[in-house]
């Protein structure tokens, strides 16, 4: 009985339906985007001051500009570990006296200021930004600044939850219907978040936004491999996370444009209800119609496929079965994923390394807003360089085999990390190309992880492995927030010390695998451990 495959080789593997199906889903992968790497826009963080009630009339008496008012404040740690005017005390002084002078008003109140007495910020910050963030507008600093991190972890607290429960129901009851629901609430909340009224409110509707984003995401990457022929899945699945670069761009710009955190939210969730009408444009997987029995309209869907394109399917296809039925059944485990001495090795390396390229990737997005000069510009400079890095990954893979390039993206990343800590800051050319060297070594590496995590394991554990591998990607996501902000206090150059470690380690770990380039996909416990000799 012939597979859905043999039958894409007759309706058109790559013909105008497959190329119609990759744009549509190509601009979900567009729109998932600011959901995954938003913070670094919605939770701008500018530099900020405490405010002291009567500085302003100080100010006006002695014709100050209000930029010589904030030097009047305590003088804390800044994100770099210097002095900076004071993040978070303020001078518990009467700046209403009249015998405070203009010149040097602190001079007549004490000869040392370290003997003034302090006092925490109660009436507020100042902040010098144009725009605003939910930073500026929740007053998300200082002994709040732990809830800036929180708001991005939940968003990764929902990826974790959402990815293993939304891909039971999708198998479940169908991709099609799985993927409009989550499209429908990840519109819904993205908009109420917009609205929220209090911190709550929004950070609810960020963890739900969580819970369905990727998982749509993820629904939309298997329907255009589902769609493919057997040949064409690994570029069209490398395009599809290639379009979430072209996101960034686009986020990079729409964020110039509109600094105010609400109106950036509105106007990158609002696209989303645009892909309801995909109802009417895709199809339910035919895969997945023939693993329900529903062999018929399975064979409707294939019909369709071959009329789109221009094909005729011959007779003898009227009945299909699953790639996977020829095999042995066997119940799956968490067990066997650890039980054999080769099979354990890949889990624990794939396991870091999904770790690994999660809070890396994630780390250097978050640090550029904290880092650069320009965070527009820094942030679209570093998401261009994902374009080559998806080009390198097509022409290395099945040329040189994807043990060593995976190995050298991580390291490559790790080691550009490294010198981005030791590059001078006079030099801001070179400290840019190294940021964009390191960002696109861990895009490859990303991508191959994804690609490499399929092969390593024998079919009857083969999605079981996946799924609980990426699942670390997730947990990562979790951390990095409070990984990066938290670590900047200390010292801005911090996080990429972590980085250039667990990267260099990752690479490391990488050439103890096996190569797969050409090899074909293990069926047994027993081919994956032969598969080092």
């Amino acid at each position: 009985m012939p597979t859905v495959d043999d039958a894409l080789e007759h309706a058109g593997e790559f013909h105008f339906f497959q190329k119609q199906m990759f744009f549509l889903l190509a601009l979900l992968s567009v729109a998932f985007t600011p959901i995954y790497v938003g913070i670094v826009f919605l939770g701008f963080t500018p530099d900020h001051r405490c405010r002291s009630p009567g500085v302003a009339e100080l100010s006006l008496r002695c014709s100050w500009s209000p930029a010589e008012e904030l030097n009047y404040t305590v003088p804390g740690p800044g994100p770099a570990g210097e002095a900076s005017p004071g993040q978070c005390r303020r001078y518990e002084v009467d700046w209403n006296q009249s015998a405070l002078g203009c010149v040097d008003p602190l001079a007549s109140l004490a000869t040392n200021r370290s003997h003034l007495p302090l006092g925490p910020c109660r009436d507020g910050w100042v902040y010098e930004t144009p725009g605003s963030s939910i930073v500026t507008e929740f007053n998300l600093v200082c002994a709040n600044s732990w809830m800036l991190d929180l708001f991005q972890s939940s968003v990764n607290v929902g990826f974790f939850i959402g990815s293993v429960g939304i891909g039971y129901i999708a198998d479940r009851f169908g991709r099609k219907l799985c993927f409009l629901t989550t499209i429908l609430i990840n519109a819904a909340s993205g908009v109420l978040m917009a609205i929220s009224p209090t911190y709550t409110w929004m950070l609810i509707f960020r963890l739900i936004q969580g819970l369905v984003s990727k998982a749509g995401w993820l629904i939309g990457f298997i329907l255009i491999t589902e769609f493919v022929g057997l040949r064409y899945r690994r570029t069209v699945g490398i395009f599809y996370q290639a379009a979430f670069t072209v996101g960034l761009l686009v986020l990079a710009g729409v964020a110039y444009a509109l600094p105010h955190w609400r109106w950036l939210q509105f106007t990158v969730t609002l696209p989303n209800f645009c892909f309801l009408l995909y109802y009417w444009c895709i199809p339910e997987s035919p895969r997945w119609l023939i693993s329900q029995n529903k062999n018929a309209k399975a064979m409707k869907v294939i019909k369709h496929i071959a009329k789109k394109n221009g094909k005729s399917l011959p007779p003898s296809l009227q009945r299909l079965r699953l790639e996977e039925e020829a095999g042995k059944k066997l119940n799956p485990s968490f067990f066997d994923l650890v039980r054999t001495p080769q099979i354990r090795k890949h889990t624990l390396i794939l396991m870091y390394n999904w770790f690994t390229s999660s809070v890396v990737y994630q780390g250097l997005i978050m640090h550029v807003g904290l880092a650069g000069d320009n965070i527009y510009l820094d942030f679209f400079y570093s998401a261009l360089v994902e374009f080559p890095a998806a080009f390198l990954v097509i022409l290395t893979v099945d040329r040189i085999g994807r043990r060593y390039p995976w190995a050298a993206s991580n390291m490559v990343a790790g080691a550009a990390c490294l010198a981005s800590v030791f590059t001078p800051g006079d030099l801001r050319w070179l400290k840019i190309f190294i940021s964009c060297l390191g960002r696109m070594g861990i895009t490859m590496a990303f991508e191959i992880v994804c690609l490499v995590n399929a092969e390593l394991y024998p079919t009857f554990i083969r999605n079981l492995g996946v799924l609980v591998c990426s699942s670390m990607c997730d947990i990562g996501g979790i951390i990095t927030p409070f990984l990066v902000y938290r670590l900047t206090n200390i010292w801005l150059e911090l996080p990429l010390m972590v980085f250039a470690v667990v990267g260099l380690v990752a690479g490391g770990l990488v050439l103890l695998l096996p190569e797969t380039k050409g090899k074909a996909l293990p069926e047994t416990i027993e081919e994956v451990e032969n598969m080092q000799r």
